[in-house]
């Protein structure tokens, strides 16, 4: 007998980005600045202070960012990333097998995890051929047995965006007993006025939660720190299943340093989306179905070439994220990593098995010798 439950057995683990020593890794989704000033200093400063547990209401913070975003502290809620939010989301949700999560895909890898973590059943709707959310057809697979509907805006990994009018058409088509999760953790990224924030937007609905992180622009990955904005009563049941003292003193202390410099901040982003487009511009040279993005990495549909793509990338010192048998995912680093890239990309010439005539085109400062 199986001491553990046996429909983990085939259940797949969360696979994260590598870092191999002496190549640069653009497989996380990470910001390559550093720390945000401050940041550093409020961490030294909370760790003298470690021996105490941190405080479990976490209201300096909540309070911090009810402030930032204009809403009630009272419906703020943070976690151990926005992923471990989405989790408690799913346990608040959902009591086992008869319940469903409906996701897109694909989209966040961690989404099944979740949905089989919490005892309930998935429901996938495959993306549209430009790699973005069906919503119309995500709207049609919610039923009478679905708790949750998440949905990824921007989407990880393909980066595509829904605008409002969709969006708007969705959330009045599910019913209002059905939470939906805005999942907005590129939302700093988003440059197209057409997608919207939907804090601003869709969070006064009674049913509706929004998602947001401190791992991505704000730089604070390895410290964890993500938070959800939903109606008092959704946030006050969600507290109760997050795990006790989850954020912890150090991660508060950093993320109050860090929503100090919120110019700073959006000064990085900004950074980030001028070589987010011009590497998106030049890899259309190679392939061009690469979808437009707005998050801070770019999709390669290569399919069944995803794999061999990511091993040449490798060979060539650079870290991309594959996902077997759809795509490749690489995260926007510096301007001389994503140059290192681009020149990796044309050795990934013969590994996609296309005419790579096209690739003689990719503007690539060839500052370290490749190629």
């Amino acid at each position: 007998m199986s001491l553990t439950r046996p429909d983990l057995a085939s259940l797949p683990a969360y696979i994260p980005g590598r870092t191999v020593p002496g190549a640069v890794k653009l497989a996380s989704n990470e910001v390559p600045y550093g720390p945000l000033p401050g940041v550093v200093e409020a961490i030294a400063e909370a760790a003298a202070g470690s021996h105490r547990y941190p405080d479990m209401g976490v209201v300096a913070l909540r309070e911090a960012l009810a402030e930032a975003y204009r809403v009630d502290p009272a419906r703020v809620v943070t976690g151990c990333g926005s992923v471990a939010l989405a989790e408690s989301l799913a346990r608040t949700t959902c009591l086992g097998p008869q319940d469903e999560i409906v996701y897109a895909w694909r989209s966040f890898e961690a989404y099944p995890i979740i949905t089989a973590t919490a005892g309930a059943a998935s429901v996938r709707v495959p993306n549209r051929p430009d790699h973005g959310h069906d919503l119309p057809a995500m709207a049609a697979a919610v039923s009478d047995r679905t708790r949750l509907v998440l949905v990824c805006n921007p989407n990880n990994p393909t980066g595509t965006a829904l605008r409002r009018p969709e969006l708007d058409a969705f959330l009045d088509a599910v019913p209002e007993t059905v939470l939906v999760v805005i999942d907005e953790a590129y939302r700093e990224f988003v440059t197209d006025p057409a997608v919207p924030d939907a804090l601003q937007t869709y969070a006064d609905r009674p049913n509706v939660v929004v998602l947001r992180t401190l791992s991505k622009a704000w730089g604070l990955a390895g410290l964890r720190v993500g938070f959800l904005v939903a109606q008092p009563a959704v946030a006050e049941a969600v507290r109760k299943v997050v795990t006790p003292f989850s954020t912890s003193a150090v991660a508060q202390s950093a993320a109050l340093a860090a929503l100090r410099q919120g110019d700073e901040m959006a000064r990085r982003a900004a950074l980030v989306v001028a070589e987010r487009d011009r590497v998106a511009e030049a890899l259309r040279h190679l392939l061009p179905g690469v979808p437009p993005t707005q998050a801070n990495f770019v999709w390669l549909p290569l399919g069944a070439q995803a794999a061999p793509f990511a091993a040449v990338c490798e060979q060539n010192r650079v870290i991309v994220r594959a996902f077997a048998g759809d795509g490749v995912r690489v995260t926007i680093g510096t301007p001389e990593e994503n140059d290192l890239f681009l020149a990796a990309s044309a050795f990934g010439r013969d590994a996609l098995g296309r005419d790579a005539a096209g690739l003689d085109h990719v503007p690539v400062n060839n500052t370290f010798g490749v190629g």
